[in-house]
């Protein structure tokens, strides 16, 4: 287990600054690294867009940039509002892979009980890296949930990049990584009668990308969609992103999100990572996720 503690203290300090108090939300932190509950906001009435709603936009925009993820409770929105939600802050993004609701490929289904061979997002990623322009962002619905377990952990990438050491930093700069997805997604959603494609994507990003809105640098590789670095040794690679990813997955740089019926959760998919647990078979977990569209990394 890796540890940043040491004599001097922890490697990793934390400097949150404090903004501007929000006017039109209330923001409670899950932690001072990532992670954030929303309150008074209703998403129902946020998409209508009058004047009250715009305002209150924009600091869900600021909260988001703030905090990595965020999250609102005791929502009742309709799949048509889900979409507006996320049209909001950008194009959709049609996943190559899973099933969706209805007939809108944007609003993609949920769904593990105790029949299901699998559930979403078991292990730590960031949603379609292999994708050549991955997601921005990710709203997820959860509509019916177990009374006990399948939380999800988010990580925050900023703090995972900033927390190593400048050698390791001066190593990884220039660097780049390939993210696959074929052996990820071929037969994944077998059993909802999904037929494979003939290809799945792949794509090249660099190891460290800088956020288009924050322009600070995140760590962007996971266990689920990269592969290998490019241009080194792949014994090299191997131990390399081995170490990276226990890097990243340290629990300071955490937060752990207890799901309740109908609560929302939106990560900003470009500089953290998260992991759903599967904890509470035989109980049914389902809702949707709508996904924005993001640019490439650089």
């Amino acid at each position: 287990m890796s540890s940043l503690a040491g004599k001097q203290g922890p490697r990793y300090r934390h400097m949150a600054e404090d903004g501007a108090p929000y006017e039109t939300i209330a923001v409670e932190k899950l932690t001072p690294i990532i992670g954030a509950e929303i309150s008074g906001v209703d998403i129902g009435t946020l998409v209508d867009g009058d004047g009250r709603s715009n305002r209150q936009m924009d600091e869900v925009h600021r909260a988001l940039a703030e905090n990595l993820v965020i999250f609102f409770r005791g929502q009742h929105i309709t799949p048509q509002q889900h979409l507006a939600f996320g049209r909001k802050f950008g194009e959709l993004h049609f996943h190559p892979a899973a099933p969706h609701e209805d007939e809108d490929p944007a609003l993609m289904k949920i769904y593990a009980d105790k029949n299901s061979p699998r559930a979403n997002g078991e292990g730590w990623h960031s949603d379609v890296s292999c994708d050549l322009e991955p997601p921005m962002g990710s709203i997820l619905y959860i509509k019916q949930c177990p009374p006990r377990g399948g939380d999800t952990l988010f990580a925050n990438m900023y703090a995972a990049y900033e927390a190593l050491s400048d050698r390791m930093k001066a190593y990884l700069d220039g660097l780049t990584a390939l993210h696959d997805g074929e052996p990820i997604y071929r037969g994944l959603y077998a059993n909802y009668g999904v037929a494979d494609r003939p290809s799945y994507p792949n794509a090249e990003h660099p190891v460290v990308r800088t956020h288009p809105v924050t322009g600070r640098k995140a760590l962007y590789v996971n266990r689920g969609f990269t592969r290998h670095i490019n241009g080194i040794p792949r014994d090299e690679s191997d131990a390399m992103l081995a170490y990276l990813y226990q890097h990243a997955e340290n629990p300071l740089f955490q937060c752990r999100f207890r799901w309740t019926e109908n609560a929302i959760a939106f990560w900003d998919n470009r500089c953290t990572q998260h992991r759903a647990m599967w904890d509470y078979w035989p109980h049914t977990r389902s809702g949707t996720r709508v996904t924005v569209k993001g640019e490439r990394p650089v």
